[in-house]
């Protein structure tokens, strides 16, 4: 009976192997794993880092709203065409909801903001795609913003700065959006017949229509470190061509070598290099090496 008692009052001890998914799991918000190095780190430390990873130096997607904050001088930047909003005009199934979900999920109206801003204290006129909205992808409303910030620049007299980040043009809306491409170039055009300068920064990703016009039209063409640039897709390619394609095709350093960029810059050193380029194009501007 005492043996018994004693028995009972035992407890088996198990040893709880965490599984493979509750290994990779990583508390929202406050920590951030590398998609490339996989190393978790503060999510405070890698915005303080401007989104790189410390790690393996792997450029994080940034928002619009912090590349205005990260890139322009504080208190300087003035949006414009804040209120335009996109509508259905081919009546596609669900459109507008959503696209009204991407505006309360982003805070923005559409998928590039556009604005007048100072960079070491030079005037500019910034366009800034998100790829958080409609995954960047260009439709009238986008195509109209980055129009008339070419336009506001060419008023002012001022460079045109756009960073792009985007799927392509929207299926939604249909040949409507592939006029935007036409109607950027023939902006961007008019804005450098008039003496205006155009610096373009690629981001990850930059495809589709949106790299086949205004995104490949500046005066400097530039790309963040390992940023997928391209037309259409991989696989797509190589089912056409019936060929492998190198392991590193349609990434920045790719089309550097291949002579399509000017220059692949790391996101630390953006502000100082554009600001260089400004300064050369003043009257009496002078290269600082």
């Amino acid at each position: 009976m005492l043996k018994d008692i004693f028995t009972k009052s035992k407890k088996k001890k198990y040893a709880t192997i965490p599984s493979e998914a509750a290994k990779q799991d990583v508390p929202e918000g406050i920590m951030t794993k590398c998609p490339e190095c996989k190393k978790i780190m503060y999510t405070k430390e890698l915005m303080k880092n401007m989104k790189v990873c410390i790690n393996c130096g792997h450029h994080h997607p940034m928002n619009a709203a912090e590349r205005f904050e990260s890139f322009l001088d504080k208190e300087t930047f003035q949006e414009l065409d804040r209120e335009m909003i996109s509508e259905n005009p081919l009546a596609f199934p669900d459109y507008l909801e959503k696209v009204e979900k991407d505006r309360k999920k982003t805070g923005m109206n559409e998928a590039v903001m556009t604005g007048i801003g100072e960079l070491d204290g030079f005037q500019i006129v910034l366009a800034v795609m998100d790829s958080t909205f409609r995954m960047g992808s260009m439709g009238s409303v986008v195509g109209e913003k980055i129009t008339r910030a070419i336009e506001k620049a060419d008023e002012l007299k001022v460079p045109f700065i756009i960073f792009t980040a985007s799927g392509g043009a929207r299926m939604q809306e249909g040949v409507l959006s592939l006029m935007q491409m036409a109607k950027t170039s023939v902006a961007l055009k008019r804005f450098s017949d008039n003496g205006g300068l155009i610096i373009s920064i690629m981001t990850h990703p930059t495809t589709g229509g949106v790299s086949a016009s205004f995104a490949s039209l500046g005066d400097f063409n530039f790309a963040e470190p390992k940023a997928l640039i391209g037309f259409a897709g991989r696989r797509i390619i190589e089912q056409t061509i019936r060929e492998e394609l190198p392991e590193d095709f349609q990434t920045a350093e790719f089309l550097l070598k291949h002579g399509q960029l000017d220059a692949v810059i790391h996101r630390s050193k953006l502000r100082e290099e554009i600001a260089n380029i400004l300064s050369i194009h003043q009257p009496g501007g002078e290269l600082k090496w």
